[in-house]
C-alpha cells in the first residue's frame, strides 16, 4: 500500500460470510431490527482475529485491503480444481456484503467508525485453504488516489 503509514495484517481463518440481511420483530407494539445468528458469530470471529493479532486502534483515514480465498466445490473434477486454485471465485457472498461484515465487526476496535475507510480492495479467489487475509493502514495525511476518469 503506497503512501501508508502504520498497518495491521491478520488472517480470519474458515470460509468467510457477507453481512447478512437485518432481522426485525416486534415486542410491546416497537420495532426492533437485529443481526442474524450467522452474521453475528462471523463478525465476533473477525473482531477476535483482529484482537488476537495484536491489532490496535487506528486513527485518520484508513486503507483496506481484504482478500478472501474460498474453497473448490468437491463436485468439480480433480483436474478442473488445479485448473481453478488462484483464479477469481465469482459466487456469493458479494464483495460489498463482505466488505460490509468485516468493516462492521472492526468498528470501534480497529478505528472509531468505518466511515474512516476511504480506500477499499476486496479480491475473492479459489484456493485450498479457506482463509480471509486482511491488511488494514492509517494513509498519509493528504493523500489522494489517482483516478482516472
Amino acid at each position: 500500500m503506497d503512501r501508508v503509514g502504520k498497518t495491521i495484517s491478520f488472517e480470519i481463518a474458515g470460509i468467510a460470510k457477507g453481512k447478512g440481511r437485518p432481522r426485525f420483530s416486534t415486542a410491546g407494539g416497537y420495532a426492533r431490527t437485529f443481526t442474524d445468528k450467522a452474521t453475528a458469530t462471523w463478525e465476533n470471529f473477525v473482531r477476535l482475529s483482529y484482537i488476537n493479532s495484536g491489532g490496535e486502534k487506528l486513527s485518520g483515514n484508513i486503507a483496506v485491503i481484504i482478500q478472501s480465498y474460498f474453497p473448490v466445490p468437491k463436485s468439480i473434477s480433480k483436474k478442473k480444481q488445479a485448473l481453478l486454485m488462484g483464479a477469481p471465485f465469482p459466487h456469493k457472498p458479494d464483495c460489498d456484503n463482505l466488505a460490509k461484515s468485516i468493516l462492521d465487526a472492526l468498528n470501534g476496535i480497529a478505528f472509531d467508525d468505518d466511515m474512516q475507510v476511504t480506500l477499499l480492495t476486496v479480491t475473492k479467489f479459489y484456493s485450498d485453504t479457506a482463509k480471509t487475509a486482511v491488511t488494514i493502514g492509517e494513509l498519509e495525511e493528504g493523500y489522494h488516489a489517482n483516478v482516472e476518469n
